[in-house]
């Protein structure tokens, strides 16, 4: 690979969320996504030991979600989600907001919440027994962009920043909408340099890639990541 291809390697979540996935598909995937040097694998719950089995030693993370894709779980299942992913060997965290409370505008509730799973997440990472040897876990929060206004996608980057995440993110890929270059560059404006930002769900083309990289997107949640690396070598 080139060094823009690497570079973008770098930059994307190679992710495989279906419901019928084979462990035999994620085995493969796994390997492939090793390959191409990948930031992480973003695959379901169920499969992270056999992800971090396969990827130790590579510098492909491991990375799954949390009440995913409604969001709907409460706190409880949520915290009890990440700490179970992390003993896992999950190396990321990607858990989906309490979408309700942003749109009840239950900021503080949310604030509160996002501060319970994020001290739950760094409990259970600095708990691992080769901790000393990986880094800390990070922590993505799904804001579901498509369902929210503009003043609720502000409001909940704001909570974000102030609990500490190390992400936000646009978009589970399951609800009526994707990442969109507004929703991405109002996160980033709001966030600053703070934390970052992960546009997902749509996004499948060299193209796609781009827009959301120049709107302020570090990075990229996609399952088309090979076929843009392979496309970046035409460039």
């Amino acid at each position: 690979m080139n060094a823009n291809q690497k570079k973008a390697a770098l930059m994307i979540d190679q992710t495989l969320l279906k419901p019928d996935v084979t462990k035999e598909e994620v085995e493969a995937f796994c390997l492939l996504a090793a390959k191409y040097g990948f930031a992480s694998v973003c695959i379901n719950p169920a499969y992270v030991t056999l992800a971090h089995e396969i990827l130790k030693g590579t510098k492909t993370k491991t990375c799954t979600v949390i009440d995913f894709p409604l969001g709907a779980g409460g706190l409880t299942s949520k915290a009890y989600g990440a700490s179970a992913a992390i003993a896992a060997g999950a190396d990321e965290i990607d858990v989906v907001a309490d979408i309700g409370l942003l749109k009840a505008h239950q900021f503080r509730s949310f604030r509160t919440q996002l501060a319970h799973i994020k001290r739950t997440v760094a409990r259970s990472s600095a708990h691992r027994p080769d901790s000393e040897k990986r880094d800390a876990v990070l922590l993505k929060v799904i804001l579901e962009t498509c369902c929210l206004t503009d003043e609720e996608i502000v409001a909940a980057c704001n909570e974000c920043v102030r609990v500490g995440v190390d992400f936000v993110k646009t978009s589970t890929g399951f609800a009526s909408g994707g990442a969109t270059v507004h929703a991405v560059k109002l996160m980033r404006q709001t966030v600053g340099e703070a934390c970052g930002v992960k546009a997902s769900g749509g996004i499948r083309t060299v193209a796609d890639f781009k827009a959301m990289v120049a709107a302020g997107a570090n990075r990229i949640g996609t399952s088309q990541g090979v076929k843009i690396i392979d496309e970046l070598a035409k460039e």
